[in-house]
Order: C-alpha cells, then structure tokens, then sequence
C-alpha cells in the first residue's frame, strides 16, 4: 500500500508537472498567436488629403489603409490634379490634395501619444490642379512647414514637374496627445498637400532626437545592385524611404549575400536586406567619396548635417578592410573596419556638420581591401525652441471656440506659438522666455457670438482683458472671480442678469472695468457700467453749442481779415486773380504776390509729386517754410485742397505738421507748412549718407503713433489720415516725427464706425485689405498703414519688393522669419547695433498692425503705449541726429533655421517620386590609390 501510494502520488505529481507545462505552451502560443496577429502596420496614421469619399481604402502598392482628412484639418479646398496626369499618378494618394488659399496657416492634427518618437511624412503632388502651371511659369512657387509650433522647413516646387512628388520626412517626438502639422503661406503660392502619414519609431531609435531637437530628412541612400528606386515599406518595418543610389557600374563593385546579417542594436534598426547589398570599389583604388550638396534654392550655410553611416562587412573572404572616414578634410572615424555580416552604424550623437557634406572613405595602408559602405541617412537640425501655449490656456481657449462654433475664424494650430501666427483676437504673454506663453487677452467682439457665456472663460487664471462687446449672448453676468481680470466688456448683448456679487465688488473696488450698456439687465440699473462712459446729454450739448460757436467767431473774423487784407493790399495782380468767396478759416491767407516774395520767384524745388510741386521759402520774420503749390487751380477741380485746409487749421499737435496758411487764387492754390529740414522718413531709410540708429527709430516711430491717436482720439469729430506712410513722416531738425498731408484726411463722428467712400484711395502697400475690399474707412485704416510705416522701420525696405515678382512686405517678413531668425529681416544699416527684446516686440507689435481683420488690430492709444514702453526709462527727450545710440546690443546669437531643404540630385528611373532635395547635388567620385 505504501509502495502503491508512493507510485499514486509519483504519477499525480507528474500529471500535474505535465499539466502545467500544457498550459504554459498554451499561454505562449495564444501570446505569440496574439503577437502575430497584430498587424505590422499597426499605430500608422495615413490620411490622403483632399480625399472626399469618407470610406477607407487599402493603397494596391503597400497595402496600407488610408483615410480621408476631414477628421484632422479645418478649412481649405479638395481637388484632383489635372486630367493629364491622371494617368500616371503611381498611388491614389497622388491624384488628390487639399490646398489653403485662406490664412497664413492651417494645420492638420494627427493623434499621437507623448512623449514617444514618430517619423512623419508629407506628400506634395501638384499636377496642375489649378489649371495655373505654377509650378512652371517662371514665378517662385512656396509655402512653409511646421512641426507643432517650430519651423520645420519649405516646399519649394519652383521650376518643378507638376507630375513630381515630393516628399518632406521629420523625426520627432510628440510634445502631447496630438502632433501638428501646419502649412504655412508666405505669399508666393497657395500652399497644399496630397498625404500626411505617420509611423511610430521604437524608444530606442535615433538617441539623439528628443523634445527640443528634431532632425528633417535630408537625404537616405541605400547602396548596391537594387531594381526598385525606393525601398519602403514592408521591407522597412517603419516605411523609411531609402532611395536607390544611381551610379553601380565599374569601377564602383557591387556586393550581394544571402547570408543573415546580425544585428547588434536596435537604435537604427535597419531592415536586413539592406545590408545584405553593399557598393565597394575596384581593389586598383583606394578612395570613394560621397557627396550630399544643398540644391540651387537652398541657403547652405544655414544647413546643420547629421550623417549616419551603416556598414556590415558581406565579402565571403575574411581579408582586412580598413579604412578611415572623413567630412571634407575632418577625420570622423579614424581606422573603421565593419565588422563581418554583422550591422554596424556610425555617427556622432548631437554633432552636426555645417554647409554641404563630403565624405570620402579612404583605405588605410593596413588594409587588404577598399572601403565599402551599405547605407547611409543624412539629416538636418531642426531646433524645438518655440514653446507651445500654456496647457491649461490652450485647453479652455480650444474650449471656447468650440462652445461658439468659431470656424469662421482662423484659429488654426497653438494659439500663441509661433508670436507671428498667433489666433486673431488673441494677445499673449511672452515675458517669461522659459515658460509657455500664457493668453492674456481675448477679443470676440462683434463675431457673431450665441448662446450663454462659456465657463471656460473662467479656467483661464491669466486672462486679464475680454471683451465679448457686440455679440448676441444671452443669459446671466458669469459668476468671473479670476484675481487677474482687469477689463471686461460685456456690452450689446442680451444679458439679461443678474450680475454676480464678485464681479460687482472687484467693480466698486475700482479692481475691474465692467461694461454691460445696450444689454437688457440695465433696464433698471443706473450705475457707470450701464452707461457709455461720458454723459450722454452734456456730450450732445457740447458737440451742438461749441461748433455753432466755433463757427460763428469763424465767420465774423474772417470777414474782418478779408476786409484788413482787401484794404492792406494794393497789388493789381492779386486783385485780379483773388477769389471771390475765401475760406472762413482762422489761418492767414497768402496773396499770389507774396508767395512769389517768399519762395525767391518759386527757384528752390525741395519736391515733386502727384500733386504738384513743394519750394523752400522763408518769411518776413525769417522762419523757413515749405510751400505746396497744387497742380489744380481751383478748389472745384481739388480733391485734396479743402480737407487739408480744412483738418489742419483745426489740428494742432506736436507731431502734426503746422499750416501757416493758404493762397486760394485764379492763379495757384498753396498750402504754406513749417519747414522740415531733416526731408522724410523714406529719405532716411533708404537714401542718404546718414543712418538712423535703432532708438532714433522707435522714437519716430511712437512720434507718428501720437500724432495719429491725437487724431483719433482726441479730435472730435475723430479724423482718419488715410495716407500714412513713410513719405509723408518729415523729420524737424532734431529728428522729431512730424505726420503730413492731410488731403485725402476724412472726419466722422461717433455715431458711425464708418464712411463709405465711392473708391479705396491711398498708397499701394499700404491700403488695408479691409478698406479696399468694402471701401469703408475706419481709425484702423490708419493703423493698417502704420503697420506697414513700422516695418519699413524694421527693415529698410518698401513696402513692395520685387523678388522678383511683388511681394508685399508683411508676407516678406513672415517668410523670413518662418525660414531663419527674426534678424534675417533687420535693416543692415543698424550692423546688429539693437536690442533684441526690443526688436521682437516691435516686429510683434507690426504684424498686429496688419491683420487682415480690422477688429484684431490695436488702436493707436494701444499702438503709442507699447512703444512707449520699448524705449529707455532715462531717455527723456530726442536725440540729435548726430547723436551716438544711448543703448544698443548685438543681437543675440541663434542657431539659423533651415531654409528649404527641397529636393535631391538622383535619377529616379521609373518612378514618379523624387525625393525632398532635386537640384541637390549627390554622386560619388574616384581617387585613384596607386
């Protein structure tokens, strides 16, 4: 029995050992089943861009789903490229894109996790869609890229086959649950796309790239005796496209086995048929040299190069091969020998070449045998620097916008990175350089707004100022206790109350400013922020008593001084020509005769223009001063002599030029103004011996702004210019700004926000987009113009160039900037002598100027504010022109971005692809060893 239970127990342990081991094997089959039945392509993104059909489709090539993109971007246009090259479209991701005619950016967002590293991938195929042959009539034809908030580089498909794709490749890491991809406009050519694909890498891969470096493809070459011109996937687990390197014949010596290649490490994982090929030379030479230049569009010097070279010795004889590797004449990797069918890959981790790469392979005296090489990548720097808006921020605004279904508006991509593409309506705060901008200011007024007041609003513990004036919001006042809020504009709505007891208390505090007049909750309430800020009676009073006034003194004097004057003057010529009915203004009034005493018998012409001729003349007391004399004579067939007459005898200012009176005569209409001995602003910045310094520049420039907010803001009715620009800025002799030429000058009151001109009159570059579309003036035509006046400041340039078509300066800027630093576009003549703080908030402060949308430009009281606050707190009055700079730094030194990285040299036989850089430069040159 003890036996028999011994051998029962024996048998019982070992069924359960068996057992046990059944369903481990189970385990680790149903895990490998698992494993396998997961599909390699598995956390690939691909979308086809301008694909209608809302189904997927498996592409017949690669067997890859794609998608259409309607679920990842906001806006633009689907088309199909042009009948033509239907045909020879190689994949249906060729024959259809998505361009963006509207926005300087619009961005597709693609699901990602944080923190893990991607290659992403953008497909361009024009094809003609327009039917315009962009790509081929002569014009420069380009658009730029961004990954996230950073610039990524530009799609330059000047001068190339609308059949051609071509391909741009960044290796990043998703900076949260979403990667962007922003398209952006730089005025020379409507930016579209055709694919977007993404593809997860391993942790492992490239070490090198993290948050705040990326690396954009540059050039993948595979080497050896391959049919196909690109290796993708499946062949490649990750879908890099390793291109086909073109030249194989002798001496170059190809090398092929079927034997496996071991890998060592995962950090490239290069498929292994790759390294089952290699290219080596003829055993008579000793060097190969490879070359990788930039294009003919590319600016080489702002080019940072990472080569990575893979190797895996596959000659079946075990001889010595040696050799060293060299950029140019710098050793990189002295005495290399690739190790025998094992993969092995060389580069220097976070060391980037400079300018074009040229590698030479050089045996060494040791060796058996010449170099030989499989692969290599060579990628570009692509710096992360620009911070993304603050989480939080970014969460409620996004919030907002779909609370109020804001599609209409350009809100595309982060909401405050990068500074020139910020969201129209939106003013953010970048103090702090280490830390993400937060959004201090939000403007919604007059878009149209429904429904109740969004929570969101609440969330944002930065927001100081918001104005949701003129929208159709009903409900309650929120219940907004945010410690920051200062401003808060409520009015014309349909609020209807209550108002909650925070907002009341940090109103009587004097901690906010509350407006809620025009909403139905001030039917029964009296308070200040129920009514327009000055009394509404008294106003009307004032506007009605003091111009009947005004206009009676007017009237009794000047019929007094045309009764002085008629009896003063004897001269037969005047009386002759003298109009009958003279200009009830308080100005003096010039005869014909005197003008001709003033200015010498009109002999020094000091200018020239449109409107007639300018000469210097001095009066009796000696004082200099600069007589307009109008081609016109007489008011009837003057557009511009009355309102300048008008506006400036009742204007006065420092920075407003001063009317020392008029001759209106049979013979002449004149205009007599102070003197201005320093000429204009234009002058100054594109002409002469003498160059204005970067303060001097600030001052002249917040000059104009207060001599347009006193226009704006002080005069009543307010008086818009019109024609602000460079030309009309004179410089006194102390270099003070001094706006002129007020004849196309209109004045309305504050009933209207208004007037409607039968045509948009002014100065190409300087027309706001907004007037010259409806032909209705506001104060922030002005503020366009002045836009423009600041970045002539900047730059030095006009506001149009030829380069070498027309383009206006704002796009100028944006493309500069978008493609290298913000000093790109500084005027030379400063000789990086500026504060860079400074400069940037200048260059911020333009581009605000210049929104296409009126409502989303400052005012000027904004405007001089801000350039107040840029100039030195000890600079208390003018410089002299000859004065030094108080204050000025170099600006500080930046890594330059990359500027357009395009297209390569290699023959791509049989395919319609190309890769990112044609018009590069790629070959391999001989060196004879003997």
């Amino acid at each position: 029995m003890a036996i028999s239970f011994s051998c029962s127990a024996c048998s019982q342990k070992s069924s359960a050992t068996k057992l046990t081991w059944f369903f481990a094997l189970l385990l680790i089959l149903a895990t490998m089943i698992q494993v396998r039945a997961q599909p390699p392509t598995a956390g690939f993104v691909n979308i086809d861009c301008g694909w209608t059909n809302s189904s997927a489709y498996i592409d017949n090539t690669t067997r890859i789903v794609y998608r259409f993109d309607g679920e990842s971007v906001e806006g633009g246009l689907s088309h199909e490229i042009s009948e033509e090259f239907m045909a020879g479209a190689a994949n249906e991701q060729q024959k259809t894109l998505r361009s963006f005619p509207d926005g300087p950016r619009n961005c597709y967002t693609l699901a990602s996790i944080i923190g893990k590293k991607y290659l992403l991938r953008a497909l361009f195929t024009y094809g003609n869609y327009d039917g315009l042959n962009k790509t081929m009539d002569g014009s420069p034809f380009l658009f730029g890229l961004h990954i996230g908030v950073n610039f990524w580089e530009s799609v330059n498909l000047t001068n190339t086959d609308p059949s051609d794709t071509v391909w741009k490749e960044v290796i990043t890491v998703a900076p949260s649950n979403a990667v962007s991809v922003c398209l952006i406009n730089f005025g020379s050519g409507t930016p579209f796309i055709s694919a977007l694909e993404l593809r997860p890498l391993e942790d492992t891969m490239y070490p090198f790239v993290n948050t705040s470096v990326s690396i954009s493809y540059f050039q993948r070459f595979r080497f050896g005796n391959i049919t196909d011109p690109i290796t993708r996937y499946p062949t490649d687990n990750y879908d890099r496209f390793w291109q086909r390197w073109p030249d194989t014949s002798y001496p170059w010596i190809n090398l092929n086995t079927n034997n496996k290649v071991k890998s060592l490490d995962n950090v490239f994982n290069v498929p292994s048929d790759i390294f089952q090929k290699a290219l080596t030379i003829d055993t008579n030479y000793s060097h190969m040299s490879i070359i990788v230049a930039t294009g003919r569009n590319q600016d080489g010097k702002s080019l940072q190069l990472l080569p990575i070279f893979h190797f895996a010795d596959i000659n079946e004889r075990n001889l010595s091969r040696r050799f060293n590797i060299y950029n140019a004449e710098d050793l990189l990797f002295p005495d290399f020998s690739p190790l025998r069918f094992q993969m092995d890959s060389k580069y220097k981790s976070g060391e980037f070449l400079h300018a074009d790469a040229f590698f030479n392979l050089s045996k060494t005296p040791s060796s058996s045998l010449p170099p030989l090489i499989n692969a290599l990548e060579v990628y570009s720097l692509v710096r992360m620097d620009n911070l993304t808006t603050d989480s939080a921020d970014d969460k409620y605004i996004k919030e907002v916008k779909t609370h109020y279904n804001l599609a209409q508006r350009n809100w595309n991509g982060d909401p405050c990175s990068p500074r020139e593409y910020s969201w129209e309506g939106l003013t953010c705060d970048y103090s702090k350089s280490n830390q993400n901008p937060r959004i201090v200011t939000v403007n919604l007024s007059t878009s149209r707004l429904r429904g109740g007041f969004a929570i969101s609003f609440m969330n944002m513990t930065s927001l100081e100022n918001l104005d949701l004036s003129h929208n159709n919001l009903t409900g309650a006042i929120p219940d907004y206790q945010l410690k920051s809020l200062k401003f808060l504009d409520l009015s014309n709505n349909k609020l209807d109350g209550p108002i909650s007891d925070s907002i009341l208390q940090r109103f009587q505090a004097g901690l906010l400013d509350l407006r809620l007049e025009g909403n139905p909750v001030c039917s029964n309430v009296k308070d200040t922020y129920c009514s327009k800020k000055k009394n509404t009676t008294s106003t009307m009073l004032i506007a009605v008593i003091v111009p009947v006034v005004l206009v009676s003194l007017l009237v009794v004097m000047g019929i007094l001084w045309k009764l002085y004057w008629k009896g003063k003057s004897g001269d037969d010529e005047d009386s002759m020509y003298e109009e009958e009915t003279p200009l009830h203004i308080d100005i003096r009034r010039f005869t014909y005769t005197e003008l001709k005493h003033i200015t010498n018998d009109f002999q020094s012409i000091i200018g020239k223009g449109g409107f007639g001729t300018v000469y210097h003349g001095t009066l009796e007391n000696d004082d200099e001063v600069a007589v307009k004399v109008l081609m016109e004579k007489s008011i009837a067939e003057s557009t511009d002599f009355l309102p300048e007459v008008q506006t400036l005898s009742k204007v006065h200012h420092k920075n407003l030029v001063t009317l020392q009176g008029y001759c209106q005569n049979k013979k002449c209409l004149a205009l007599v103004y102070d003197f201005m001995p320093r000429g204009n602003l234009q002058q100054l910045l594109r002409g002469g011996d003498y160059s204005l310094n970067w303060e001097q520049r600030l001052h002249i420039a917040l000059d104009a702004a207060q001599g347009l907010e006193y226009l704006h803001e002080l005069c009543t009715p307010s008086i818009v210019h019109r024609d602000v620009k460079t030309p009309n800025i004179l410089l006194d002799k102390n270099l003070v700004g001094i706006i002129s030429d007020f004849g196309l000058s209109r004045a309305f009151n504050d009933a209207h926000t208004h007037i409607s001109t039968a045509a948009a009159a002014g100065t190409p570059g300087y027309i706001d987009p907004e007037y010259h579309a409806s032909y209705q003036i506001t104060v922030k035509t002005d503020v366009y113009s002045f836009g423009i006046v600041l970045l002539e400041i900047i730059t030095g340039q006009p506001p149009l160039l030829m380069d070498p078509q027309t383009v206006h300066l704002p796009n100028w800027v944006r493309q500069k900037i978008a493609m290298g630093s913000i000093r790109d576009v500084v005027d030379k003549r400063l000789l990086d002598q500026y504060d860079a703080s400074s400069l940037q908030s200048v260059v911020d402060l333009a581009m605000n100027c210049v929104e296409n949308a009126a409502i989303d430009r400052p005012t000027m009281t904004v405007v001089a504010t801000r350039l107040k606050g840029l100039l030195p707190a000890v600079s208390s009055e003018k410089q002299s022109a000859s004065a030094t700079p108080r204050r000025t730094y170099s600006m500080d030194s930046e890594i330059p971005r990359q500027f357009q990285l395009m297209i390569s040299g290699a023959s791509n036989e049989g395919s319609s692809f190309q890769s990112g850089h044609t018009n590069g430069m790629s070959q391999m040159s001989l060196l004879s060893g003997r």
